[in-house]
């Protein structure tokens, strides 16, 4: 039972890392990357659906995105939802193709982006400690029930605080990379 509780709770962190990834992944860093189009959806028939399941996106040059609709008729609808996503690109419509020129960031806006980034890491991180502690009321509870005895109880929590400990680091390493990434001109 109680590898069951540790083994819960470093897969609860595990799955926060990935979405921090997933979210690192949007940030803009100055480069041409179609991933900071993941949240945007696109009115087609009707209904709200991803960009990428409507259009072929490309990055030709580190500096600029094509998007390719697959039916030239939602090209407009395509090129609004970009606007709406408020991400700070100015889309251009040429009847085939939407093209993004990616501008270079400015340094007080990559303080900004840089200050956003170490938000979403220190979230995260509260996320792994709110992980911890829910290991350690089990392993508490656990004894408190006579379940195991107090040495044990302790002993898994230490390996909890080392399982806490190795994935503050890497959500650190994860920040720090992705803010050099957007302050590095």
């Amino acid at each position: 039972m109680t590898t069951e509780i540790i083994q819960k709770c470093e897969e609860a962190m595990d799955k926060r890392l990935q979405s921090l990834d997933k979210e690192l992944l949007k940030v803009r860093t100055g480069r041409a990357s179609i991933a900071v189009f993941d949240g945007v959806r696109v009115d087609y028939y009707g209904s709200p659906t991803p960009l990428n399941q409507v259009a072929s996106l490309a990055t030709p040059d580190p500096r600029s995105i094509v998007i390719t609709p697959f039916e030239k008729s939602i090209i407009g609808s395509i090129e609004r939802s970009i606007q709406m996503a408020n991400l700070g690109l100015q889309p251009t419509n040429d009847g085939n193709v939407i093209r993004i020129p990616i501008p270079p960031l400015t340094e007080e806006r990559r303080k900004e982006i840089a200050k956003g980034i170490r938000k979403s890491g220190e979230d995260a991180k509260v996320g792994v400690r709110k992980f911890r502690q829910d290991a350690n009321n089990a392993l508490k509870k656990a004894e408190k029930d006579k379940e195991i005895s107090e040495d044990d109880s302790k002993s898994f929590q230490k390996d909890v605080q080392t399982i806490t400990d190795k994935y503050t680091k890497m959500i650190d390493q994860r920040i720090l990379k992705k803010e050099d990434e957007v302050l590095k001109l």
